[in-house]
């Protein structure tokens, strides 16, 4: 054979070779899970991304939602020492802190019991990859609160039914290591009108959304959160205020924070931050919650 034929050879070899591990994918990432306390679930490669810096205020800041706090804290403090708890939908007005509320009691939870508590954040959009997440992480000794912020579904959305599956565990059961947390606006994780178009349409109207509607049973906790009280609004706006060590007087802040909130139209804990975030940096003060 000669040299030209061989190279010619050669060179078909490499492009086939290259075509082959394009229709494979990335290979399959190398986790650590030593590396951080949160991390960001790539699918992809299968690759759990360290956060090496979360974004998330200390739990004694979020307040006016003092009785969930309570029943979150509680619930990720049985799980944490290795006793039943349950997985939480947090659902209700945005801005109030819901997911807030799951990044602090999960890092107040880890620092109080010691125990190797993870939080691992689930895109919307990667929910189809729970099981592989799962089955990557129930051999591992530590223990995950899988987490999905802003979770909810569109009319002729699937992703749901792996969700369910990873929320009942199928044949195998939900890793005992593994608790399952989401925040939505929705308490059925659907759209009003999409549950009332499907009820219309269908033959047997009380079946047609019932295994959607039925995915928010599998959360055992539902914790409501609802639009605050001036009085609320107010409190959260002291609490920044003294955990900056703003130099402003209560009265004048308040007055500056209602016309705050007035031109946003809504008061919540969001906006309250919002407003705290603003007057800090006119103020030059370094506005750092960790």
């Amino acid at each position: 054979m000669s040299k030209e034929k061989k190279d010619a050879i050669l060179k078909e070899l490499r492009r086939l070779s290259i075509a082959v591990e394009r229709l494979a994918g990335p290979a399959p990432a190398i986790n650590d899970i030593k590396a951080a306390d949160c991390f960001v679930w790539a699918p992809a490669r299968r690759h759990l991304q360290p956060v090496m810096r979360p974004n998330r205020v200390p739990l004694k800041l979020i307040k006016g939602v003092d009785h969930v706090r309570d029943i979150l804290h509680d619930n990720t403090t049985r799980f944490a020492e290795g006793f039943a708890a349950n997985n939480v939908l947090l659902w209700g007005a945005r801005g109030m802190g819901k997911s807030s509320l799951v990044k602090a009691a999960h890092e107040d939870v880890r620092r109080e019991t010691g125990v190797s508590l993870k939080l691992i954040e689930v895109h919307r959009e990667d929910i189809s990859s729970l099981p592989l997440l799962l089955d990557l992480l129930k051999e591992e000794p530590h223990r995950f609160i899988v987490f999905c912020d802003d979770l909810s579904f569109d009319h002729d959305d699937t992703a749901y039914k792996s969700l369910k599956a990873a929320l009942d565990g199928g044949i195998e059961g939900r890793p005992d290591n593994v608790l399952f947390y989401a925040t939505s606006n929705r308490r059925h994780l659907l759209p009003r009108h999409m549950m009332e178009n499907e009820q219309s349409t269908a033959i047997n109207p009380s079946e047609a959304v019932e295994e959607k509607v039925s995915l928010s049973d599998r959360f055992g906790l539902w914790l409501g959160f609802h639009k605050c009280s001036q009085e609320d609004y107010l409190s959260m706006i002291d609490a920044y205020a003294d955990y900056l060590k703003l130099p402003v007087d209560q009265k004048a802040l308040h007055a500056e924070a209602l016309e705050w909130a007035t031109t946003r139209g809504a008061r919540s804990g969001r906006v309250a931050w919002q407003f705290t975030q603003d007057i800090a940096g006119r103020l030059r003060i370094p506005f750092a919650t960790e």
